[in-house]
């Protein structure tokens, strides 16, 4: 098959689960005419230097993710958003070889429609750091301790919603102020969460 990277081979010769399935999504995206290189330990297909999709595995499927799947119609219904907070990425999830078979047809329709989307520049529009909620124990922090409020603003925009996001998820408010706690001298030295 042209376009094979061999680079990449390892990643489905070292797959226990799904290497039937991911040989087959390989060769999809391939077909397609994508290049295809190794991105964060995964197989990654790029059109013109702009990545489109790539191949990843859970324990209960595989995946086909498309990095601006919102912008995708989806007219099938098929696009999976992974988390509430993910705000680009869609994955096509499947748990069988005979799933990706049946539907090679309507993937590839959706990468053809990635690269187009890729053609036009399109971008997928982004919450800014403004638009995430601040949790209450949070912003009491900020009010009376104006140094940590300097460096949290201080911090990039990513590094602000890496906080938001991680200081948001548990339920208790005391889990919420240890995080917060933990967090404070990494912010005062003005680094993100996994800095």
């Amino acid at each position: 098959m042209s376009g094979m990277n061999p680079k990449v081979d390892f990643y489905f010769n070292k797959a226990k689960k799904w290497q039937e399935e991911l040989e087959k999504l390989r060769i999809i995206a391939l077909d397609c005419g994508l290049a295809e290189e190794l991105k964060w330990g995964v197989p990654c297909y790029s059109f013109q230097k702009s990545n489109i999709v790539l191949i990843h595995v859970f324990k209960e499927y595989c995946a086909l993710l498309f990095f601006k799947g919102a912008l995708l119609n989806d007219t099938n219904g098929i696009l999976v958003r992974q988390t509430e907070n993910v705000q680009a990425a869609r994955q096509i999830r499947f748990t069988s070889v005979g799933e990706i078979v049946e539907m090679e047809t309507i993937v590839k329709a959706y990468i053809y429609e990635a690269i187009e989307v890729e053609k036009a520049g399109l971008k997928v529009a982004l919450k800014t750091t403004a638009e995430f909620s601040i949790p209450e124990e949070l912003q009491n922090k900020l009010d009376e301790t104006p140094v940590l409020k300097t460096a949290f603003d201080a911090l990039t925009p990513g590094r602000q919603k890496g906080y938001l996001l991680y200081f948001s998820q548990p339920k208790q408010s005391k889990t919420r102020e240890a995080r917060i706690e933990k967090c404070i001298p990494q912010i005062l030295d003005g680094k993100g969460l996994d800095d």
